[in-house]
This record gives structure tokens, C-alpha cells and sequence, in this order.
């Protein structure tokens, strides 16, 4: 699934033609994705302007001008391409290529950009249909249920070491577990997790709780933790993304932050820590797969 770096590149991809774009027309192939398409999807869209596009968490919002908000998720397999008149240009050397058949085509809209640059296509294509599209109002956004109890973002200044101190004391689950948690924080999926981990040299297995005094303020080890974490997003993001599986860039190039990788999906590799000579190992904690190296993490 893709995680927040890929889904805050798909929104710098669309944002040049969608934002101060109109929604001329607004074509459905299908009445569902993973969930019903809401009844009214095209009329509320149709001959609307789009103001902006943001990201909570691993979800796109796309904000009209009458206060409307599409949330998007991508799901397994979703990704949007935009194509201008008769071309359709998906430049790259693919590995794992997204699908570009047709009948894959599940929304289409047709938007009039700003400054006169003409009609684009704004296609969103998902061969699992495990992405969905809702309609919200965007003063209401933080009643969503999706949003409700969201912590904050990784990039966010919220998001530091005092915080993550409050959420750990007295935690005994696993520290890989405690921030997968996304009312911990908001969009921090397994494989950021993962090399955020390997880069402060704490290990998945150890408690959340140890990383908080007994006064509850946050040790060196949480304050490296909090400042890995918003290095390898800001990293991820800068690379465009991770090209796992299905994910792609809106033009259609892969992203390459997965040349980065220092421990996720590694195994059996020598660790890349200096020094280190321990090898990277692999085990599931809740179902998720987690890589490192107890040589160096602990």
C-alpha cells in the first residue's frame, strides 16, 4: 500500500493541473471502488473549482470552492496519470508498472486548467479496487471518521520527542507496534518505520516505555527516534517515494527512495551501520513484517 511520501508525491504530481483547474465533467465506469462511489459524486462536481490540493495522513483531499473536500485513499493498487489531448505519457523504466489498461479506468476527470493551458484528464486507474473516493465538507474534516482520532504528522511541529514521550510512558507493547499506531501518529506506515528504527539503533522488540524517564520526559534514544523519523520522511519524499509493487509517480516515473533502503526488505544483507557486522533479519510482529539488525539495535 502506499504509504504518506507516496501519496504527498501523487499530490505534487496533480497539483500543477488540477489546482485553479474547473471540473468540467466528471466520468464514473463504475458506481464503486472498494466502497460505494456517493449517489451525487458527479453533480457535486461538476463545474466546480479546484482550490487546492492537500494530504492527511495517507489520504489525498482535493478542496472545491464551494467547501467541498474528494477524499481519496489509493489503496493497494490506485494511482492517478494525467494525459493532454491525444497523448498519454507514462515516461519511465518500469519494474513493477502500474496497469494501463482501460478497463482499469475507474474515475476520469475532465478539468479545464487555470491560465488558459486547455483540457487535461485527470485519470484514476485501480486494477484491485481497494482505493475509494468520499465526498466531506471541509470545515468538517476533523469529524471524518477517517480523521477522528488521527495523531499528528510525521512532518508536523507537534510531532516531537515531549509528545511521543506522553503516548510511550508506561507502553509495554513492542516500539515497532506503539508507532505503527496511527493515533500515535498519522500515516507512518511499516517500511519508514522500519529504517527510522535502523537509523536511531533502537530495536522493534523493545518496549515503548523504556524510552521515557521516570518523570516521564523523553530519553536521548526518543529524541534520536523523533528526529529519524522526520528524516527518512523528508528523505522519502524528496526521492518521490518508494517504487514497491504498485506504486508510481503521476508522470509515470518511479520514485527511488527503495535504492535508500537500509534495512526493509534486506534480509540476510550485511548491515549498512559502520562497524557494525551483524546482518539484517526479518520478524512479524502484528501480522507486519520488521527488519533489522540486532547487532546494532537494542
Amino acid at each position: 500500500m502506499p504509504e504518506l511520501p507516496e501519496v504527498e508525491t501523487v499530490k505534487r504530481g496533480l497539483s500543477p493541473t488540477m489546482e485553479g483547474a474547473v471540473m468540467q465533467r466528471v466520468e464514473l465506469r463504475r458506481p464503486d471502488l472498494r466502497f460505494p462511489l456517493p449517489r451525487d459524486f458527479v453533480a457535486r462536481l461538476t463545474g466546480r473549482q479546484i482550490i487546492g490540493l492537500a494530504r492527511r495522513a495517507k489520504y489525498l483531499l482535493i478542496d472545491l470552492d464551494d467547501g467541498t473536500t474528494v477524499v481519496a485513499h489509493l489503496g493497494m493498487s490506485g494511482s492517478f496519470r494525467i494525459e493532454e489531448g491525444e497523448r498519454s505519457d507514462q515516461p519511465g523504466d518500469f519494474h513493477h508498472a502500474r496497469s494501463k489498461d482501460e478497463k482499469h479506468d475507474h474515475v476520469i476527470f475532465h478539468v479545464e486548467q487555470s491560465q488558459g493551458r486547455g483540457v487535461a484528464r485527470v485519470i484514476y486507474n485501480d486494477p484491485r479496487r481497494f482505493g475509494f473516493m468520499d465526498l466531506a465538507l471541509r470545515n468538517d474534516l476533523d469529524a471524518y471518521p477517517a480523521f477522528r482520532e488521527l495523531g499528528p504528522e510525521p512532518l508536523g511541529n507537534t510531532l516531537d520527542a515531549a509528545y511521543l514521550a506522553g503516548r510511550f510512558a508506561g507502553k509495554q507493547q513492542p516500539l515497532k507496534t506503539a508507532l505503527l499506531d496511527q493515533k500515535v501518529i498519522a500515516g507512518l506506515g511499516n517500511i519508514y518505520v522500519c529504517e527510522a528504527l535502523w537509523r536511531s539503533h533502537l530495536s522493534p522488540k523493545r518496549a515503548a516505555a523504556t524510552l521515557v524517564t521516570a518523570t516521564g520526559r523523553p530519553k536521548k534514544e526518543l529524541q534520536s527516534l523523533t528526529e529519524a523519523i522526520h528524516a527518512v520522511i523528508a528523505d522519502a519524499i524528496e526521492a518521490g517515494g518508494s517504487s514497491l509493487r504498485d506504486h508510481i509517480q503521476t508522470d509515470g516515473t518511479l520514485g527511488y527512495f527503495q535504492h535508500s533502503f537500509c534495512v526493509y526488505d534486506r534480509e540476510g544483507e550485511a548491515c549498512r551501520t559502520p562497524g557494525c557486522g551483524g546482518r539484517v533479519e526479518r520478524i512479524v510482529q502484528g501480522g507486519r513484517s520488521s527488519f533489522y539488525c540486532h547487532h546494532c539495535q537494542k
